[in-house]
């Protein structure tokens, strides 16, 4: 009888402790190990009542960190956390946490898991953030003057961007707009973080988002928007010389085949048909049109990088026009390689 009493009081105890914890259920399903402060059923840091601004929260943070316990969640807005140190091979877990305009100013976070974070208007000046987890934080407003940001996660877009895309497939062009605005200048925080920090290669990457995302917000079909995805696709906005090669090779090829079905003037190397034009013959082998096609590429290079040794030349009005529009074409085309090229050797 004894042993059942203790069986029986014992279970009471530990049905106590559990209600006397935090009611905060984590993500993997697990429950805050927090105690209850005051009259609600949250702990201390998950309360949005408890005010966070107090002395000594930074140690107070610290203490809990060292437990080894997840932060997941924790309510820590407008908190002093400057200099806090979490920074931890297993790296601490603040997902979820709501850390709105809390000052982080040098605070080491390397390696922790801000992941769905919100730092609207946050400090986070002179931080450590490497290699931390920040995809979909909300990081709106933030300051990240001189903070590291070596190998950080940011995702393939920014909570913003995501929303705004969300909104425009369901028709509120209104709210897509003000989300697309956002983006763009949580993209332009990044790419000025970055830039400072001498991170080229990163402050290029967020550069193309922040002009994609002022793409997005003009209209439709207009000039400037049709003009800005040319720039996108030509130049990835000034970042990719390898994408002006590329683009410059796929009009080339393309033009030479408008070329081949026409035909163009040009000496007798075996491969003229039958009105003395090199171009695709469709009595001929495959052998004969794949070499009079080659002829055509050679035409279209070197009319299109101006060098024009008159050799071959346009016989109708439409392919004399179609010279006329490629070589301008490539004569802009290298121009932007060149400034291109030179922008990211000056920067690196």
């Amino acid at each position: 009888m004894t042993q059942e009493t203790d069986l029986v009081s014992q279970s009471e105890a530990e049905t106590q402790s559990a209600d006397a914890s935090c009611a905060y259920v984590r993500v993997d399903g697990t429950r805050c190990p927090g105690q209850i402060e005051g009259d609600g059923n949250l702990c201390f840091w998950h309360d949005p009542d408890a005010s966070k601004e107090e002395d000594g929260m930074r140690s107070r943070l610290e203490d809990w960190a060292a437990t080894g316990e997840s932060m997941e969640g924790f309510i820590l807005h407008f908190a002093q956390l400057q200099g806090v140190k979490l920074s931890s091979h297993e790296g601490r877990v603040l997902r979820g946490a709501n850390l709105f305009r809390a000052n982080l100013a040098g605070a080491h976070m390397w390696n922790a898991d801000l992941q769905g974070t919100d730092l609207l208007k946050a400090n986070l000046a002179g931080a450590n953030l490497n290699e931390t987890n920040l995809q979909d934080a909300h990081i709106l407003g933030a300051t990240f003057d001189g903070a590291k940001l070596e190998r950080v996660e940011w995702g393939d877009a920014c909570v913003n961007e995501k929303m705004a895309f969300d909104a425009q497939r369901s028709g509120n062009r209104a709210e897509a707009l003000e989300k697309f605005e956002e983006a763009e200048e949580v993209y332009r925080t990044l790419r000025r973080a970055y830039d400072s920090a001498g991170r080229f290669e990163q402050a290029g990457t967020f550069f193309k988002r922040e002009m994609t995302m002022r793409r997005m917000l003009l209209p439709r079909w207009s000039i400037d928007r049709m003009w800005s995805k040319i720039v996108s696709v030509f130049c990835a906005y000034g970042e990719s010389p390898p994408r002006v090669i590329v683009s410059a090779a796929v009009i080339n090829l393309l033009v030479a085949v408008m070329f081949w079905l026409v035909g163009i003037n040009g000496p007798d190397v075996g491969l003229n048909r039958a009105d003395g034009r090199i171009g695709i013959d469709m009595a001929a082998g495959l052998e004969h049109n794949v070499y009079s096609y080659l002829h055509c590429v050679y035409y279209s290079v070197v009319t299109f990088t101006t060098l024009g040794y008159g050799e071959m030349t346009p016989p109708t009005l439409f392919t004399r026009n179609l010279a006329a529009a490629h070589a301008f074409m490539g004569a802009f085309m290298m121009a932007m390689f060149v400034a291109v090229f030179g922008k990211k050797m000056t920067r690196g």
